[in-house]
């Protein structure tokens, strides 16, 4: 049998997440009793995720652990970890790596078996309008084909997202009701649930920055009183989606526009294509560098500071990027100066 260690990458989060839960009932119907613990690597030390799989517990046979966030796994001695936890493994326990990445660090790639990686590519347009269609179906609804292209475009655009806002209309509609895009729009429109995502697209709006500095504050607002709060996070899905915009800088120096080379990095959507492509009217390839630089300096100061500057931080952090593309804003402090 295979090491027990895996790793699922890409984009399509709904059928990874799949894939994860069917891993788990496997070891469940094998083992019996499997305790599952689930952690971000941009939050907890690899060491301490290592020394809850080396330990037996009192209540279960088998630890099932879930790694998020897997390409923030790039120190040696975390990769040396995991790789003395593979070779001393009694079999009492499974490490699953996830990534929103097509990769992760090539050592700890290498560490895993070929049978127990794949990669969850973004559904192709026509595959989600079909899979959108047989969603409601399923759930006893009809769904025009506009409406359809409306959801589309007002949500992210992996399963597991589109499934947990797809879900709203089969609460608030009686069944055989025919979902209109009238009907999208004032659920999904209205009633959006703000997060570091749709942050970063108010941010990439086409208005004077003035205007996008407003907008994005409100919706930073938004969130920070909402169940995405945490500060953390929301420098993580930034982080996550600055990277993207040097994958999406670097393919079009390229000249790659070839919509299966865009999935394959996961530029699948028309959405996400329009999103990078306002993006990177915006911000250079060196603006992009400079925004990652300030969004990491933030990430430092928020785990050393504390609560009660977190949002001061926050809101400087947007103005940052927004107003001096990045560069902090005390460098800009003395030109002001008569």
């Amino acid at each position: 049998m295979a090491a027990p260690l895996y790793l699922f990458t890409g984009p399509e989060a709904g059928e990874r997440s799949d894939a994860v839960n069917e891993l788990f009932r496997m070891y469940e119907k094998k083992l019996g009793t499997v305790e599952l613990h689930r952690f971000y690597a941009s939050e907890t030390s690899i060491a301490d995720v290592i020394s809850l799989l080396m330990n037996g517990s009192l209540f279960a046979s088998f630890r099932f652990v879930v790694l998020n966030n897997a390409e923030a796994v790039k120190k040696k001695e975390d990769i040396e970890l995991i790789s003395e936890w593979l070779a001393s493994n009694d079999g009492n326990s499974a490490l699953v790596l996830l990534s929103d990445e097509i990769s992760v660090e090539k050592k700890l790639e290498n560490l895993v078996p070929k049978e127990n990686k794949k990669i969850f590519w973004e559904l192709f347009q026509d595959k989600k309008e079909s899979w959108v269609r047989s969603l409601f179906q399923h759930n006893g609804f009809r769904i025009t084909d506009d409406a359809i292209e409306a959801v589309l475009e007002l949500c992210e655009n992996d399963t597991a997202s589109l499934k947990r806002e797809c879900g709203r209309f089969f609460v608030c509609f009686e069944k055989d009701h025919v979902i209109s895009a009238g009907d999208v729009e004032n659920l999904l429109s209205h009633n959006r649930e703000e997060n570091a995502f749709t942050l970063f697209d108010a941010m990439t709006e086409q208005c004077p920055p003035a205007e996008r500095l407003e907008n994005s504050l409100d919706i930073l607002q938004k969130i920070r009183l909402s169940k995405e709060s945490d500060a953390i996070k929301i420098i993580a899905g930034l982080t996550y989606s600055y990277r993207k915009l040097l994958t999406w800088i670097s393919l079009a120096e390229n000249g790659v526009y070839d919509n299966f080379q865009l999935k394959i990095k996961g530029f699948g959507s028309k959405k996400m294509q329009d999103e990078y492509r306002r993006a990177a009217r915006l911000w250079n390839k060196d603006d992009t560098a400079q925004i990652l630089a300030l969004l990491a300096k933030t990430d430092i100061s928020l785990r050393s500071g504390g609560a009660a500057f977190e949002d001061t931080l926050l809101q400087m952090l947007v103005y940052s990027i927004v107003i001096k593309n990045g560069a902090p804003v005390e460098a800009y402090e003395d030109s002001f100066a008569f």
